[in-house]
This record gives C-alpha cells, sequence and structure tokens, in this order.
C-alpha cells in the first residue's frame, strides 16, 4: 500500500494559534505537527495566526491566504481557531464582535471552507480574564453548536486551559493573557489525541 500523501494544512486564527508567549515559538500549532512529523506523517504546516485577530478578521483574509499555500492538485486542510479577542472589550454591544455577528462570521467560514477542503475547528481560548473568559466561555460552547450543525468536528479546549495549573500560572507569569511552553504543550497534546486529528494523520 503506497504511503498517505503529503498534507498541507493552513492554520488560521489569532495569537493562541500563532503560540504568542512561547519562548520555545511553537505553540500547540507548532508540537502537533511536530509530533505527526516525528510519527511519519509527511506534512506542512503554515501557521497563519496574528495577534488580536477576530473573527471578522479572518473572515476577510483566510480565502486569500488559503489559495496562496493550497494548490488544487494538493492534499490541502483548514483549521480555525479564533473568538477570544471578539469577546475582548469593545465598542459593539460592549464587546470587539457582538456575539451573533461571531456566529455569523463563523458560519460563513466554516460552510465556505467545508465546500473547499476537509475542515475542522478548534475552541476559543481563555485568556485569564474574568470578564473577557466567561464571555468566551459562552461563545465556545456557541460555536461547538454551531459545529455539530455544520459537520464540522469541534475541539473544546477552553476548560482545558483554564482548569490548567500550568495555563494559568504561565499567564500570570507572562503577558497576562498567554502562556509559554507547557500551556501550549497541554493543548497540543489534547489536539493530537483528537480523533479527528488522528484520521487526518492515519488516513491512506
Amino acid at each position: 500500500m503506497p504511503p498517505p500523501a503529503p498534507l498541507r494544512i493552513c492554520f488560521f486564527g489569532d495569537s493562541m494559534v500563532n503560540g504568542t508567549g512561547d519562548d520555545a515559538c511553537l505553540g500547540w500549532v507548532g508540537r502537533a505537527c511536530a509530533a505527526a512529523r516525528r510519527g511519519g506523517r509527511d506534512l506542512t504546516c503554515y501557521n497563519l495566526g496574528i495577534r488580536r485577530d477576530t473573527s471578522a478578521d479572518v473572515l476577510a483574509r483566510w480565502q486569500g491566504e488559503a489559495d496562496r499555500r493550497l494548490p488544487p492538485e494538493h492534499d490541502g486542510r483548514l483549521v480555525f481557531s479564533f473568538g477570544a479577542n471578539d469577546c475582548c472589550e469593545g465598542e459593539d454591544a460592549g464587546v470587539r464582535v457582538a456575539p451573533h455577528r461571531v456566529l455569523a462570521n463563523a458560519e460563513t467560514i466554516l460552510a465556505t471552507a467545508l465546500k473547499r477542503r476537509p475542515t475542522l475547528m478548534v475552541g476559543p481560548f481563555p485568556i485569564c480574564d474574568p470578564a473577557v473568559d466567561r464571555r468566551t466561555a459562552l461563545l465556545s460552547a456557541e460555536l461547538a453548536a454551531l459545529c455539530a450543525r455544520l459537520g464540522v468536528p469541534f475541539l473544546e479546549v477552553f476548560a482545558i486551559a483554564a482548569g490548567s495549573a500550568a495555563w494559568v500560572g504561565e499567564v500570570a507569569a507572562g503577558d497576562g493573557a498567554h502562556p509559554n511552553a507547557g500551556g501550549y504543550a497541554l493543548v497540543a497534546q489534547a489536539f493530537d489525541l483528537w480523533p479527528a486529528w488522528r484520521r487526518w494523520l492515519d488516513a491512506a
């Protein structure tokens, strides 16, 4: 049996996708993809996380950025993760992007993505600000329901990170919003064990 075709995977989102705060500059995305390569899976990882990006920012940019990296003849995949920045203080209903707009943006992104490439979504992350995190936890549940309706596998990471001493401690010791290597390693492990991700890696 021939080996699986090489994968090209675009990860879109915010600073938590980027891995901001990690002294190793890997974040959870780099760690998960490195583990896949160590396991023998030929993949190219495009980390397209941008600090402060909201769902509206991702909606505006993802298609053009994906097209440049995923030629039609290659096995390309899409992973999205956003939401915490939307929940930060702003002018739209007191937040940067109102919840109903986040869900509309997410539905447009995911519905379009599904027509183009296999797609996964990772839920939004806590930043250890009580007010923001309350809103983010609610948004995560709403995004999970949206993904279930659309048929997009969804990985809930908010509770994993918020309940981790490593994540919370590193956020407190760092910039007050982002963890370091230990927190990201925890999420990378959860992502690596996620059946939806494993199916991508194991598919022939």
